[in-house]
């Protein structure tokens, strides 16, 4: 099967104005959300949002995709099968699918993801991905996971394409699709999803307040991934 690749999104999309501030690359704006975690995050994600799609290399992404409504439920049918022989072809016929509308993602591009990214990513091949930071942060907040103390803590990943040969696509969204959706890259098929660097990026309290006066009740970690 053949695969076009995608023009490089980041080339194009940076330097970006935002609040007020140049922005020349995505790991700003990860540096950046302390000063947005006391405002209504679903705003700032929603004018993320509408950057990208002002965008004519992103629409050049989502032409000739897929429907989000239509891998929201293809994926929850994935998810509910169960073991007998009627759904034992599932993941097979679903990633078929998916591989038609399946790209070359651009070397240097970055995305992001919120949480612990699953150790069934590495075996599968498949994840799901963002290119709104918002959208990742919220994500990471949904899901905390536990330290050894029992201490809440965030990771948000930053996955930087390292190879020529990542598959996935943009999904593409109507007024019908899921939010959580909006902005996501799937992730379909890559050689190797390494571990580069692990950096604490500041503390927070549980309401999400950035304060040094504040005990760190949630500290928070941006993992930096390559995938090839």
């Amino acid at each position: 099967m053949n695969h076009p690749s995608l023009p490089l999104l980041d080339g194009c999309l940076y330097p970006i104005q935002w609040q007020g501030h140049q922005i020349c690359e995505p790991q700003q704006l990860l540096h950046a959300l302390p000063c947005y975690l006391q405002q209504d995050l679903s705003t700032y994600k929603q004018a993320f949002c509408e950057i990208l799609l002002q965008n004519d290399t992103y629409q050049e992404w989502i032409n000739f995709t897929v429907f989000g409504r239509y891998v929201q439920r293809s994926f929850a049918a994935f998810y509910r099968q169960s073991e007998d022989n009627f759904n034992a072809d599932m993941p097979d016929l679903l990633r078929h699918e998916l591989m038609r509308h399946a790209q070359y993602l651009p070397m240097t591009q970055t995305l992001f993801f919120g949480g612990e990214l699953p150790r069934t990513a590495r075996q599968e091949k498949l994840f799901s991905s963002t290119l709104n930071p918002f959208t990742a942060w919220q994500q990471a907040q949904d899901n905390p996971a536990l330290l050894p103390s029992r201490q809440r803590c965030v990771f948000i990943n930053l996955l930087q394409i390292a190879s020529h040969k990542v598959l996935g696509f943009a999904v593409r969204h109507n007024k019908r699709t899921s939010e959580r959706l909006q902005s996501e890259v799937m992730i379909l098929n890559f050689s190797d999803l390494r571990l580069v660097s692990e950096q604490s990026l500041y503390q927070v309290d549980e309401k999400g307040i950035d304060s040094d006066q504040l005990s760190p009740s949630m500290p928070v970690f941006l993992r930096r991934y390559e995938i090839r």
